[in-house]
């Protein structure tokens, strides 16, 4: 994995064009696939407890990116399997504090990273601390050229957004919908109207280099109308990037989601089709659901452009070399664990290379540029042999296609990044549900 940055991103940033004749798949195909991911994911996503002394060093030649956890919510959606706990100013304040003592830790191991993600909860939940977290970080780590950060759309229209005006590089809003129908469904009307929310963005993209919408399709109920309403006014907004996430059920969810608020497959296949349609005029395609102004920026998905990251805070998850880390979930044991000098993990999986390749080749397939020559590079290993079985499956599905312009890289079609978008979908899903599990056992002291 010693390959330079520029090897990786060059390997990676192979565009696959929009085919708009193309026949997207059949329910019947979405639910095989979804079937068969199900069972990887039972059989290879799981965690062993442990107590991590530190993080293995850096290694040279390698590059890093971090996530920082921000778990804070002034009210709390039912519907959210993030890790968060309802806000209280004084444990925000102390969680800062100890996170920002975790950054120094990392930065003491010797760590530098390429870019900074923050996600939450609400990651502006005490702005100035924030503010002191951004500007620490950015002074540890020099080689950081972006910061990435999340927030809701409420927080876009309070003046105090403006304090982060030349920290943060991208902000990515999460609306989900401008549709006050599906906002009220989805108890997010709680951030405003549809009419507000566009308002508080449109005022607010000035701030920031690049404005992200986050939106939800696959909603039950949501007629092809409502969703190319939403789009009309995505366009008419006009942001640097475009989001349109799958409406995700995991275990925790799915008995008060399904049926009531997931839309059937074929529904799905069906709005991705107009999705497609609509945003490809206007946009590059930078992943199965990310759209952008330009086809070099970073976005959501930060797993596809780093190979290797670094998660600090409460239910951060970490991926170096080939094992994954995840950090404690009480909030109790964080701040003692952190605040006495001691590292966060109490989770762990280490996964073999089959696995890592898998992995890698999911990846691919969702952000549309898959590359034997990265496989070769990064991997060192020949990707028709050594994923035989899953590159003449994607063949045999139409979701992959030879390049005649460039034998490294792959076209992946149409019907390709709507199966990279399911199985994205309940790789996500499956994360979701082992926070949900690691939550499970926290007691109201460890909140």
């Amino acid at each position: 994995m010693e390959k330079s940055t520029e090897t990786i991103r060059t390997a990676y940033k192979g565009n696959a064009k929009h085919e708009k004749s193309e026949a997207i798949a059949p329910g019947w195909m979405l639910r095989a696939t979804e079937a068969v991911m199900q069972y990887y994911l039972d059989k290879n996503l799981t965690l062993d407890p442990c107590i991590l002394q530190e993080f293995p060093k850096p290694q040279e030649g390698h590059q890093y990116m971090m996530y920082a956890h921000i778990p804070f919510c002034k009210t709390l959606c039912s519907y959210c399997t993030f890790h968060r706990f309802l806000f209280k100013e004084y444990k925000a304040r102390e969680y800062f504090v100890n996170l920002r003592k975790e950054i120094q830790s990392v930065h003491d191991m010797g760590y530098n990273f390429t870019s900074l993600y923050i996600g939450g909860g609400t990651t502006t939940v005490l702005m100035d601390e924030l503010v002191k977290t951004i500007e620490l970080t950015r002074t540890l780590f020099p080689g950081i050229k972006e910061v990435s950060c999340e927030t809701d759309p409420q927080v876009m229209g309070d003046p105090s957004i403006s304090m982060l005006k030349g920290l943060v590089d991208r902000m990515s809003i999460g609306v989900q919908s401008f549709d006050d129908g599906i906002l009220k469904m989805t108890e997010r009307d709680k951030f405003g109207t549809g009419k507000q929310v566009f308002d508080y963005i449109q005022k607010a993209q000035e701030l920031f280099p690049i404005c992200n919408v986050d939106m939800i399709f696959g909603f039950h109920g949501q007629t092809n109308e409502v969703l190319r309403s939403d789009l009309a006014k995505l366009l008419e907004l006009s942001p640097r990037q475009i989001t349109t996430y799958p409406l995700m059920v995991t275990s925790q969810t799915k008995r008060s989601v399904k049926d009531k608020i997931a839309a059937p497959p074929e529904i799905m296949a069906e709005q991705y089709r107009i999705i497609l349609d609509t945003l490809c005029h206007d946009y590059t395609q930078l992943s199965s659901w990310a759209f952008g102004k330009s086809n070099n920026e970073g976005f959501d998905e930060y797993v596809i452009d780093n190979d290797e990251y670094l998660g600090v805070g409460s239910g951060a998850f970490s991926f170096l070399g080939d094992t994954l880390y995840v950090n404690t979930f009480s909030l109790r044991r964080y701040n003692e664990r952190i605040g006495s000098g001691r590292n966060g993990v109490e989770r762990k999986r280490t996964f073999d290379k089959f696995n890592v390749l898998q992995y890698r080749l999911l990846l691919g397939l969702f952000a549309g540029r898959l590359n034997r020559r990265y496989f070769k590079e990064v991997h060192d290993v020949n990707l028709d042999r050594a994923l035989f079985k899953e590159v003449l499956g994607l063949k045999l599905a139409g979701a992959i296609k030879e390049n005649p312009d460039d034998p490294n890289q792959f076209i992946v079609t149409d019907r390709g990044k709507l199966l990279g978008l399911v199985m994205m979908k309940d790789f996500y899903s499956a994360m979701d549900n082992i926070r949900a599990e690691l939550r499970k056992p926290l007691k109201e002291s460890d909140m």
